[in-house]
């Protein structure tokens, strides 16, 4: 008897206290989130493994309060033995957001330049094959696409001089350039999967990134390695939409890697505008020990676009979706191979003194036929980047210096052919190129006082090309031809003001520059423009940031100054040719504001956010006179001066979100005599999806969406100061897409 009782006592204290296993998830991506603090009532508290969970011994039902850095608090009660709970981030607290710009890890309100974070939330809101609509949310920020995977990037307008590809903006991936030296960006080479998160640096950035007046764009594709994953994506749409990626995640002690491939294929809006694009990206991470680790990237892209070509306006008017003539007949189009290989080392030496080095290698294979030539290239590059950290002391006040140096170097064998109905004909002109760029960069940060953070950088450049004409069959003169262009001393100048907690000032002078890349120089047509001088700029900033509470503002006002501008024209065969214009002035306003309308756990609407992004850019040629043509006052070719963008997210119960966007684009003229404009636009977006966990160990994304919902004609990326009036890259009428994406976690 004695025994039934003691059994029975065992009994009723078991059923006082169940195992409870609760996990925490990301509320944007759905990923597991680890280290997040669980915090009970009785004040004891747990932590959540890599998978997001916490097992523990509680009688249900309790409360507890779920904490984790950067991420709203979240109290609730638990009234299952296996809950799962969501954190949001705090997206719009800008004393919890860390940036890298500059080559310093600082949160937002202390960094003292202009810098727009483009997230996840941002990428996924769209239709996932493209980078251009999250870009184009933010202030001073437009990609161009004129037919798909035809980039042209423009930060602050620097996009007067790139008629096609992305030029006078300097872009790393996962630390590695991968602008090649002689400045040019092959930024269509990456899918929207190769990149998880964005820095752009709006400005001359040049102090501690070298040449490139517009600015900074950081991509980095980090993996999650806190388990492992098999992730598998498909989305399909109009116009022969179809994109599905695979997916491995393997941690490995506290490192790992990731393998992923990829391919995206379309028809395109327009005749002669299909693309498919296939990338493969293997990635590792390989902490050694507490002071150094390894990173490691390779990147294979195998890339076809065909190529429209651009419309006049009866043309236009006639039907949008045809191709220039001509396009289809010479099989005008880009295929593109490429190899890049990286290898990235940190080392600590103590808490105040770490490096930060990676070194690469590419291969490049491209062929381009056009409607008036056949370009055939082959190309090698290699080059590096490493990076001192000293963190001391100065007069009592934190000291932190920055040095280090980049090189960069490619041999290019490049050939132009004729076109014979889009097969290459007899040679032209072929030349080999070479390309160097190198400078070494210093910087110096100190914390004066509480409030007060001054910064100094200061860069030496060194660029040149050399072309060695090895065939000319029009008879002209054949053998090397080198620019080597003066050493170029880089300053910039910032200070940063906090004025409380959740509020700062800043502002700045820098300088910038950036040379004329190799196909300015050297032109389809086979003349070398050896004349064409680099353009030098000078950048005034002031900048407010406030984030508290559910409110977040960043506004810039700036003034640029920018001498031996280049500029495109086109000649009489339709040959794109560059030469220099004199001067600009750039002036500026960019504002970015976000709000928290709605943010609970219960209720059918759980989140709202608003956003709203506005550009003024107010530009013009300052001293431009062609021939007896004075555009002295003209507004700048290809620049907007009113872009606002709308953002509106909602979040519903069952995991349900919408995602709107609508952008407003002013008119925009397209020559610079400013006789052609593009009309202005109003454009809205919208994705609806939701999340669902099916198992502990596989969720699941189903979502839909619409672009261009009105219905509206408009170009994104329009022919500059063209022959014939070829102005105009129609883009995409209503489309729509639907998608969906499996993670298993093991």
């Amino acid at each position: 008897m004695r025994y039934l009782i003691l059994f029975a006592l065992l009994l009723g204290s078991l059923s006082l206290k169940a195992q409870v296993e609760i996990t925490v998830r990301d509320g944007l991506n759905y990923d597991p989130l680890s280290e997040v603090l669980i915090r009970l009532e009785t004040g004891e508290e747990f932590q959540t493994d890599r998978l997001g969970l916490a097992t523990f011994d509680q009688k249900t039902p309790f409360s507890v309060i779920l904490f984790k850095p950067g991420y709203e608090s979240l109290e609730v009660t638990v009234n299952a033995e296996e809950s799962t709970f969501f954190l949001f981030p705090k997206s719009i607290s800008l004393s919890g957001v860390t940036v890298k710009a500059f080559e310093t890890e600082r949160p937002l309100l202390e960094q003292s330049a202009s810098i727009s974070l483009i997230g996840e939330s941002d990428l996924y809101r769209f239709n996932e094959t493209s980078i251009v609509n999250a870009f184009n949310t933010k202030p001073g920020v437009r990609i161009e696409e004129r037919a798909p995977a035809s980039y042209r990037v423009s930060i602050r307008g620097s996009s007067l001089r790139a008629p096609f590809g992305v030029r006078n903006v300097k872009v790393y991936w996962n630390e590695v350039p991968i602008t090649a030296p002689d400045g040019t960006t092959a930024l269509n080479l990456l899918d929207l999967s190769n990149i998880r998160t964005a820095e752009v640096i709006k400005g001359p950035s040049g102090s501690i990134y070298g040449a490139g007046n517009g600015g900074v764009i950081n991509l980095s594709s980090a993996a999650d390695l806190q388990s492992g994953k098999l992730t598998s994506e498909w989305v399909a749409g109009s116009f022969g939409l179809n994109k599905g990626r695979f997916a491995i995640t393997q941690p490995i002690g506290k490192g790992g890697i990731e393998v992923a491939i990829v391919n995206q294929e379309s028809d395109g809006y327009r005749e002669h505008s299909a693309m498919d694009r296939s990338v493969f990206q293997l990635g590792g991470y390989f902490p050694v020990n507490e002071k150094q680790e390894i990173r490691t990237q390779i990147l294979f892209s195998d890339l076809d676009y065909q190529i429209p070509g651009a419309l006049n306006a009866e043309q236009l008017a006639e039907d949008p979706t045809q191709a220039r003539p001509g396009s289809v007949d010479q099989n005008s189009s880009i295929s593109q191979r490429a190899l890049l290989a990286t290898f990235g080392h940190r080392y600590r030496f103590s808490d105040k003194i770490e490096n930060n080095t990676t070194f690469y290698v590419n291969t490049n294979d491209f062929e381009n036929p056009f409607i008036l030539d056949y370009k055939k290239e082959l190309g090698f590059g290699s080059g590096g980047r490493t990076r001192f950290t000293f963190d001391w002391n100065l007069a009592g006040k934190p000291l932190r210096l920055i040095a280090g140096g980049e090189y960069q170097t490619s041999l290019t064998d490049a050939q132009n052919f004729g076109n014979r109905s889009g097969v290459a004909d007899t040679v032209r002109f072929a030349d080999k190129l070479r390309a160097t760029q190198a400078f070494l960069f210093q910087q110096a940060e100190w914390e004066f006082s509480e409030r007060w953070l001054l910064t100094l950088g200061l860069s030496q450049n060194f660029s040149s090309f050399q072309i060695d004409r090895l065939i000319d069959a029009s008879g002209g003169p054949t053998g090397p031809q080198k620019r080597q262009f003066d050493p170029i001393l880089i300053p910039r100048a910032a200070v940063n003001f906090s004025l409380n907690d959740f509020s700062a000032l800043r502002a700045s002078v820098s300088s910038g520059f950036s040379p004329p890349t190799i196909d300015e120089v050297r032109t389809n047509e086979g003349s070398l423009n050896l004349d064409l001088e680099a353009e030098r700029g000078t950048n005034f900033e002031l900048g407010y940031r406030l984030g508290k509470n559910r409110l977040n503002v960043d506004l810039t006002v700036f003034y640029f100054r920018l001498n031996q501008t280049i500029t495109t024209f086109t000649n009489e065969q339709g040959v794109v040719l560059f030469r220099n214009a004199g001067s600009t002035d750039q002036k500026g306003i960019e504002l970015a504001l976000d709000y928290q309308l709605v943010q609970r756990m219960g209720g059918f609407l759980r989140g709202l956010d608003y956003g709203v992004a506005y550009t003024g850019h107010y530009f013009e040629f300052r001293d431009y006179q062609k021939r007896d043509q004075d555009f002295s006052g003209n507004q700048l070719t290809g620049v907007a001066p009113n872009t606002v963008v709308q953002t509106l997210d909602f979040r519903f119960a069952g995991n349900v979100y919408l995602n709107l966007t609508h952008q407003f684009t002013d008119e925009i003229p397209l020559n610079d005599a400013n006789t052609v404009y593009q009309d202005p636009f109003n454009l809205v977006n919208l994705r609806m999806g939701f999340f669902e966990q099916i198992s502990k160990k596989l969720d699941m994304e189903i979502y839909f969406g619409l672009e261009n919902l009105f219905d509206v004609d408009y170009s994104l990326g329009n022919d500059l100061n063209p022959f014939g009036g070829r102005f105009y890259q129609p883009a995409p009428s209503q489309n729509v897409y639907f998608g969906a994406k499996f993670n298993f976690r093991y």
